[in-house]
């Protein structure tokens, strides 16, 4: 059985929402908990689900986020300050795991919506196929969440990613453009894909990514996944159907009351 081992990366300087993973979302029981909290509970819930995890861990370079991680019961890897993505935070913080994994799963710390089967898909898509690098995850997006992302768009707000994929399901490009192009008003003659923060990645795949450096398209864009296909390095894209809650990130403070009501969806669907 692989040993795996889930990472949370987590930083407190996002330029878009500084001290992000200290945001407080209230649940459907008027509870408030931090955004590392929930997303923790997922990182828990797929760990029980999944057979072969070893560990989990928040890694992070800023003591604000380290003590409210251990303050709450969460292990933590220290990570270099210089960490450009969540990508290089998982790559560092491998030396910091008790014992070397065989694949490695990045739950970003602003998913905390993910469910437990879709980080068993991603899973299965890496070791189903030796040739990819790493897997990630996609869903198709709803009439809701594509009017979101029109909204963010149009209001000049950056938000979620989306991917188109090979008839092999293989990853050929991810933005923060809402890809292919929908035109406002109309119905996409394709699902649009929204990738979700989740990555399942082989450890010599990160260690390549850290030494291959940043590439052009990755700055540009904002998004680390863009380096792998820069360097030729295959992802391949697990399809999930959706769940029965819209998978919202937390990019912006807007997207605060949002993640609070599908938060409230999801105790309704689990119930």
């Amino acid at each position: 059985m692989a040993r795996i081992a889930l990472i949370i990366p987590a930083r407190f300087a996002s330029s878009r929402f500084p001290g992000k993973p200290l945001a407080p979302l209230a649940g459907p029981d008027g509870r408030v908990r931090s955004l590392l909290e929930w997303t923790w509970a997922a990182a828990g819930a797929a760990a029980g689900a999944v057979p072969g995890f070893a560990e989990c861990v928040v890694a992070t370079d800023d003591m604000r986020i380290a003590d409210h991680a251990r303050a709450h019961g969460m292990a933590v890897v220290m990570t270099p300050a210089d960490c450009l993505n969540g990508t290089e935070r998982c790559a560092a913080a491998l030396a910091g795991l008790t014992a070397a994994p065989d694949i490695v799963v990045n739950l970003q710390g602003d998913a905390p919506l993910i469910p437990a089967a879709m980080v068993a898909a991603v899973i299965d898509c890496l070791a189903a196929d030796p040739g990819l690098a790493l897997a990630t995850a996609a869903v198709p997006a709803s009439a809701a969440v594509l009017a979101h992302l029109q909204s963010d768009a149009a209001a000049g707000r950056v938000g979620g990613t989306t991917v188109v994929c090979s008839r092999s399901a293989r990853a050929l490009y991810f933005s923060k453009s809402i890809i292919p192009h929908v035109a406002p008003g109309t119905q996409p003659a394709q699902p649009v894909l929204l990738h979700v923060g989740l990555y399942a990645y082989r450890p010599d795949a990160l260690a390549a990514y850290a030494a291959a450096g940043p590439a052009v398209l990755e700055l540009q864009e904002g998004l680390e996944q863009l380096r792998f296909l820069d360097a030729g390095l295959p992802v391949g894209v697990a399809v999930c159907p959706a769940p029965g809650w819209d998978l919202i990130e937390l990019n912006n403070p807007t997207d605060t009351p949002l993640i609070e009501a599908q938060l409230a969806r999801r105790a309704e669907e689990t119930a």
